[in-house]
C-alpha cells in the first residue's frame, strides 16, 4: 500500500503516481490545515479526549480535475504542531515522508468502511447526485508501540470506487 509508506527522494506523491499509471491526472487541493477540536470519532481513533486539539489536514482529492475523495486527516499536536503537517502548502514527499523524517514511522493500520449517504455540503462538493451513496474509510496508523499517529476520514463517492486489499498472512 504505497500511500502508507515514505516516499524515496525525487518520488511523485503516491496519488499522483497511481492516478498516471491508470492514464489519469491525480492531484489534490488542500482546503484547510491547521489546529482544531477533535471530533469524536478522531478523538478515539487517536485515544485522546474528544475536542482536545489536533492538527487537522482538509484536502480534496481529484482525478483528471473531477473530485473523486474528500479526505480529513489528524495528527495529535505533540507529533505535528509547528510543522508543514500545521500549514496549507504541499509537503515534498508526502505527509508519511515527513512523518518518518521526525521519527514517526507506522507500521499497522486499521481500516473500517461503511456507506451511507452523504450530506448536502458532501454532495455538493464530489458533485453527486440526489440518490448516489458515499464510502466513508476511517483509518487509523499506529507506530511501533501501538501509539496513534494518524488518522485519516474519507468520503468517496461508491460508484466511482473500487477498494483492493492485498493481506500477507504469516
Amino acid at each position: 500500500m504505497p500511500y502508507l509508506k515514505p516516499r524515496r527522494e525525487g518520488q511523485s506523491d503516491a496519488w499522483a503516481e497511481e492516478a498516471a499509471a491508470r492514464g489519469g491526472k491525480g492531484t489534490q487541493r488542500i482546503a484547510h490545515a491547521g489546529e482544531v477540536p477533535a471530533p469524536d470519532d478522531v478523538a478515539g481513533l487517536l485515544r485522546i479526549a474528544a475536542g482536545d486539539p489536533v492538527i487537522v489536514r482538509r484536502r480534496i482529492i481529484e482525478l483528471d480535475g473531477a473530485p473523486c475523495e474528500l479526505t480529513d486527516t489528524y495528527y495529535p499536536v505533540d507529533i505535528a504542531r509547528g510543522t508543514p503537517l500545521a500549514e496549507t502548502g504541499k509537503i515534498r514527499g508526502g505527509a508519511v515522508t515527513l512523518l518518518a523524517a521526525l521519527g514517526h514511522v507506522g507500521v499497522r493500520v486499521r481500516e473500517d468502511v461503511t456507506a451511507r449517504m452523504p450530506d448536502a455540503d458532501e454532495r455538493e462538493a464530489l458533485r453527486l447526485g440526489p440518490d448516489e451513496p458515499v464510502l466513508r474509510l476511517s483509518r487509523v496508523t499506529l507506530d511501533a508501540r501501538g501509539n496513534p499517529l494518524q488518522a485519516d476520514l474519507m468520503l468517496m463517492p461508491a460508484h466511482r470506487q473500487q477498494l483492493r486489499y492485498e493481506i500477507r498472512i504469516g
